[in-house]
Protein backbone atom coordinates (compact mmCIF):
# COMPACT_ATOMS: atom_id res chain seq x y z
CA UNK A 1 0.00 0.00 0.00
CA UNK A 2 1.35 3.70 -1.04
CA UNK A 3 0.33 7.21 -0.10
CA UNK A 4 1.03 8.80 -3.12
CA UNK A 5 3.55 11.04 -1.99
CA UNK A 6 6.09 10.22 -4.13
CA UNK A 7 9.92 10.71 -2.68
CA UNK A 8 12.06 11.64 -5.82
CA UNK A 9 12.07 10.84 -9.12
CA UNK A 10 14.34 7.29 -10.01
CA UNK A 11 16.39 7.25 -13.51
CA UNK A 12 15.74 3.95 -15.66
CA UNK A 13 19.21 2.71 -16.59
CA UNK A 14 18.29 0.03 -18.60
CA UNK A 15 15.39 -2.36 -19.90
CA UNK A 16 15.65 -5.61 -21.30
CA UNK A 17 12.99 -7.78 -22.90
CA UNK A 18 12.83 -11.20 -22.21
CA UNK A 19 9.73 -12.87 -24.02
CA UNK A 20 6.31 -10.68 -22.80
CA UNK A 21 8.56 -9.28 -19.40
CA UNK A 22 10.11 -6.19 -19.13
CA UNK A 23 13.18 -5.76 -16.87
CA UNK A 24 13.85 -2.26 -16.13
CA UNK A 25 16.93 -1.21 -13.83
CA UNK A 26 16.94 2.29 -12.21
CA UNK A 27 19.44 4.01 -10.05
CA UNK A 28 17.67 6.38 -7.24
CA UNK A 29 19.13 7.91 -3.93
CA UNK A 30 17.51 4.80 -1.46
CA UNK A 31 18.50 1.76 -3.77
CA UNK A 32 21.04 0.97 -0.56
CA UNK A 33 18.20 0.63 1.72
CA UNK A 34 16.43 -1.84 -0.60
CA UNK A 35 15.80 -5.37 -0.11
CA UNK A 36 14.76 -8.10 -2.39
CA UNK A 37 11.40 -8.94 -3.16
CA UNK A 38 10.69 -4.81 -1.30
CA UNK A 39 7.42 -3.51 -3.06
CA UNK A 40 8.25 -0.33 -5.13
CA UNK A 41 5.49 2.06 -6.60
CA UNK A 42 6.72 3.44 -10.24
CA UNK A 43 4.81 6.26 -11.89
CA UNK A 44 2.02 4.46 -10.05
CA UNK A 45 2.89 0.48 -10.75
CA UNK A 46 3.16 -1.63 -7.98
CA UNK A 47 6.44 -3.63 -9.04
CA UNK A 48 8.97 -5.80 -7.09
CA UNK A 49 12.79 -5.53 -6.65
CA UNK A 50 14.18 -8.88 -8.12
CA UNK A 51 17.77 -7.55 -8.03
CA UNK A 52 20.04 -4.83 -6.29
CA UNK A 53 23.68 -4.46 -7.93
CA UNK A 54 25.94 -1.34 -7.81
CA UNK A 55 23.51 1.75 -6.96
CA UNK A 56 20.97 0.10 -9.04
CA UNK A 57 17.94 -1.72 -8.44
CA UNK A 58 15.45 -4.05 -10.92
CA UNK A 59 12.35 -4.72 -11.41
CA UNK A 60 10.01 -6.93 -13.60
CA UNK A 61 6.67 -5.96 -15.36
CA UNK A 62 4.50 -8.56 -17.06
CA UNK A 63 2.44 -8.41 -19.94
CA UNK A 64 -0.70 -7.35 -17.64
CA UNK A 65 0.76 -4.29 -16.56
CA UNK A 66 2.15 -3.26 -19.68
CA UNK A 67 -0.63 -3.73 -21.06
CA UNK A 68 -2.04 -1.34 -18.73
CA UNK A 69 0.44 1.11 -17.52
CA UNK A 70 2.90 3.09 -19.53
CA UNK A 71 5.45 1.21 -18.54
CA UNK A 72 6.31 -0.35 -21.84
CA UNK A 73 6.62 3.06 -22.97
CA UNK A 74 9.93 4.23 -20.71
CA UNK A 75 13.11 4.62 -22.33
CA UNK A 76 16.44 4.68 -20.53
CA UNK A 77 17.13 8.00 -19.31
CA UNK A 78 13.53 8.34 -17.93
CA UNK A 79 12.61 9.63 -14.99
CA UNK A 80 10.17 7.54 -13.16
CA UNK A 81 7.82 8.68 -9.61
CA UNK A 82 9.20 6.05 -7.10
CA UNK A 83 7.64 5.49 -3.39
CA UNK A 84 8.39 2.95 -1.13
CA UNK A 85 5.75 1.14 0.47
CA UNK A 86 3.97 2.97 3.02
CA UNK A 87 4.75 2.65 7.33
CA UNK A 88 1.69 1.82 9.46
CA UNK A 89 2.50 4.01 12.00
CA UNK A 90 3.10 7.30 9.91
CA UNK A 91 0.73 9.64 8.89
CA UNK A 92 -1.56 9.01 5.17
CA UNK A 93 -0.45 12.36 4.16
CA UNK A 94 -1.82 11.68 0.54
CA UNK A 95 -4.65 8.82 -0.04
CA UNK A 96 -4.79 5.42 -0.14
CA UNK A 97 -3.01 4.13 -3.41
CA UNK A 98 -3.21 0.31 -4.04
CA UNK A 99 0.13 0.73 -6.60
CA UNK A 100 -3.01 -1.14 -8.61
CA UNK A 101 -3.00 1.36 -12.23
CA UNK A 102 -6.43 0.87 -13.69
CA UNK A 103 -5.71 2.30 -17.16
CA UNK A 104 -3.43 5.44 -18.69
CA UNK A 105 -4.91 8.95 -19.42
CA UNK A 106 -3.69 11.51 -22.51
CA UNK A 107 -2.25 14.85 -20.56
CA UNK A 108 -4.50 17.03 -23.48
CA UNK A 109 -3.51 20.61 -21.81
CA UNK A 110 -0.91 22.80 -19.42
CA UNK A 111 -2.39 25.71 -17.97
CA UNK A 112 0.10 28.61 -16.18
CA UNK A 113 -2.10 29.67 -13.14
CA UNK A 114 0.54 32.13 -11.89
CA UNK A 115 3.22 30.13 -10.56
CA UNK A 116 1.33 26.66 -10.79
CA UNK A 117 -0.41 24.44 -13.83
CA UNK A 118 -3.17 23.42 -14.45
CA UNK A 119 -3.12 19.76 -16.66
CA UNK A 120 -5.64 18.15 -18.05
CA UNK A 121 -6.02 14.44 -18.31
CA UNK A 122 -8.41 12.57 -21.29
CA UNK A 123 -8.94 8.38 -20.34
CA UNK A 124 -10.89 6.23 -22.45
CA UNK A 125 -14.39 6.60 -20.61
CA UNK A 126 -16.53 3.12 -20.44
CA UNK A 127 -19.86 3.03 -18.71
CA UNK A 128 -19.79 -0.32 -17.62
CA UNK A 129 -16.60 0.68 -15.83
CA UNK A 130 -17.64 3.88 -14.62
CA UNK A 131 -20.68 2.04 -12.46
CA UNK A 132 -17.67 0.07 -10.48
CA UNK A 133 -16.08 3.17 -9.81
CA UNK A 134 -13.82 4.35 -12.50
CA UNK A 135 -14.18 7.73 -12.56
CA UNK A 136 -13.23 10.77 -11.00
CA UNK A 137 -15.41 13.30 -8.86
CA UNK A 138 -14.84 17.26 -8.20
CA UNK A 139 -12.44 17.14 -4.80
CA UNK A 140 -11.88 13.73 -4.95
CA UNK A 141 -8.72 11.69 -4.91
CA UNK A 142 -6.90 10.13 -8.02
CA UNK A 143 -3.65 9.16 -8.70
CA UNK A 144 -1.47 9.99 -11.79
CA UNK A 145 2.25 8.37 -12.41
CA UNK A 146 1.61 7.51 -8.80
CA UNK A 147 1.17 11.19 -7.20
CA UNK A 148 -2.08 11.48 -4.97
CA UNK A 149 -3.93 14.68 -6.35
CA UNK A 150 -7.12 16.27 -5.93
CA UNK A 151 -9.72 16.04 -9.12
CA UNK A 152 -10.92 19.77 -10.38
CA UNK A 153 -13.36 20.07 -13.36
CA UNK A 154 -14.50 16.69 -14.10
CA UNK A 155 -16.06 15.70 -16.69
CA UNK A 156 -17.63 12.45 -18.39
CA UNK A 157 -13.79 11.42 -19.85
CA UNK A 158 -11.54 14.31 -18.36
CA UNK A 159 -10.25 16.10 -15.42
CA UNK A 160 -7.55 18.61 -13.93
CA UNK A 161 -5.69 18.61 -11.61
CA UNK A 162 -3.47 21.32 -9.83
CA UNK A 163 0.14 21.23 -9.62
CA UNK A 164 2.26 23.39 -7.00
CA UNK A 165 5.97 24.34 -8.00
CA UNK A 166 7.05 21.68 -4.91
CA UNK A 167 4.97 18.81 -7.21
CA UNK A 168 6.45 20.14 -10.26
CA UNK A 169 10.20 19.87 -9.47
CA UNK A 170 10.01 16.90 -7.18
CA UNK A 171 7.94 14.25 -9.54
CA UNK A 172 8.15 13.27 -13.36
CA UNK A 173 5.09 15.99 -13.96
CA UNK A 174 8.10 18.51 -15.22
CA UNK A 175 8.60 16.27 -17.79
CA UNK A 176 5.15 15.91 -19.07
CA UNK A 177 4.22 17.56 -22.37
CA UNK A 178 0.61 17.35 -24.38
CA UNK A 179 0.43 14.00 -25.50
CA UNK A 180 2.32 12.29 -22.67
CA UNK A 181 0.72 9.33 -21.61
CA UNK A 182 0.08 8.61 -17.69
CA UNK A 183 -1.04 5.81 -15.37
CA UNK A 184 -4.13 6.55 -13.84
CA UNK A 185 -5.43 4.69 -10.30
CA UNK A 186 -8.87 5.82 -9.14
CA UNK A 187 -9.72 6.18 -5.38
CA UNK A 188 -10.09 2.51 -3.72
CA UNK A 189 -13.09 3.84 -1.81
CA UNK A 190 -14.86 5.03 -4.89
CA UNK A 191 -14.72 1.71 -6.33
CA UNK A 192 -16.12 -0.11 -2.98
CA UNK A 193 -19.00 2.06 -2.52
CA UNK A 194 -19.80 1.39 -6.65
CA UNK A 195 -19.80 -1.92 -6.20
CA UNK A 196 -21.83 -1.90 -2.66
CA UNK A 197 -24.23 0.45 -4.70
CA UNK A 198 -24.75 -2.69 -7.58
CA UNK A 199 -25.27 -5.15 -4.87
CA UNK A 200 -27.75 -3.44 -2.69
CA UNK A 201 -29.69 -2.13 -5.92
Amino acid sequence: MFSGIVEECAKVVKIVKEQENLHLTLTCSFVNELKIDQSVSHNGVCLTVVHIENNTYTVTAMKETIERSNIGLLKEGDEVNVERSMLMNGRLDGHIVQGHVDQTAVCTAIDDADGSWYFTFKYDFQPEMAKRGYFTVDKGSVTVNGVSLTVCNPMQDSFQVAIIPYTFEHTNFHTLHIGSVVNLEFDIIGKYLSRMMQLVG
